[in-house]
């Protein structure tokens, strides 16, 4: 006879799950239930729990609003939009042709390496990989199903009339279903919470504790509402901030830099403006 005490977990998930689950509520109850039994560790969870939002969300709900679109214009010189290319870090950029309702194509910052290699004749437009576009209400399941086949990473979001409404990346789906993805820009888990950016900036981590915080500024923010600087940030707003939103708190402004549909991540802190 079968020891149930030595069955292996996808028997006793398959078990548990064969209770045929009426509707999407059922179903997260069930995994619920199968991690409080242990069956289910918090990092497999959370992943479950992240795919199965991510079938009931668009693009517009994670997309990077056209105001925030970080683009370059092809009628400017190549050594004028470097600086961007560098502050920003990113590792591709919208090109438009005057203003953003008109993407002409995608610009890899790796694709820039030729121009600093001095290669003659260099053309910007001949750089240019075509662009993708997808409306505001396509699911991002379906979204991230296309990313795979196209082996694109990002895509222009369009609303409907026509005009760009934003872009979206692969990166911020995927985000969505794991949590927030770290590059080799992000900060090194093993370093201080609070890093110094160029202008008299920070980039100061959402979940550095408000007393360090306070120490490190000399600031005089409450602890009585949240424990970390991102729940503070929360906490002001009523909600879950986007990227990019701002807040002023006690003569400081506090952007959001990276965050998700369920917390927040870092925060570009400096003096708020008068």
């Amino acid at each position: 006879m079968n020891d149930p005490a030595r069955r292996s977990l996808l028997e006793r998930l398959s078990a548990l799950i064969l209770r045929e689950p009426g509707d999407r509520e059922q179903l997260t109850q069930l995994l619920r239930s199968a991690y409080s039994r242990n069956l289910l560790d918090a990092d497999a969870m959370s992943i479950i729990e992240g795919a199965l939002t991510v079938s009931e969300m668009q693009v517009r709900d994670i997309m990077i609003p056209r105001a925030q679109m970080d683009v370059i214009d092809i009628n400017e010189p190549v050594e004028n939009f470097i600086p961007q290319v560098v502050s920003t870090a990113h590792s591709r950029f919208p090109v438009i042709d005057q203003n953003r309702d008109d993407v002409i194509g995608i610009l890899l910052a790796k694709d820039l390496l030729r121009y600093y290699a001095g290669k003659e004749g260099f053309n910007v437009r001949e750089m240019l990989r075509p662009a993708v576009f997808v409306p505001e209400a396509k699911r991002l399941n379906v979204l991230l199903r296309e990313f795979r086949a196209s082996r694109n990473h990002m895509a222009i979001v369009l609303d409907e009339y026509g005009g760009v409404a934003g872009l979206v990346t692969i990166e911020d789906v995927l985000e969505q279903i794991v949590g927030d993805i770290e590059d080799e820009y992000d900060f090194d888990e093993a370093s201080d919470n609070i890093l110094p950016e160029p202008g008299g900036r920070y980039r100061v981590k959402a979940l550095t504790q408000i007393a360090d915080f306070n120490a490190a500024f000399g600031a005089r923010l409450s602890d009585e509402t949240a424990d970390t600087v991102g729940g503070l940030v929360i906490a002001h707003l009523g909600r879950l901030p986007k990227r990019g939103e701002s807040v002023a708190i006690e003569g400081l402004r506090f952007q959001v830099l990276r965050a998700d549909s369920r917390r927040v991540y870092t925060l570009l802190v400096d003096k708020a403006k008068t």
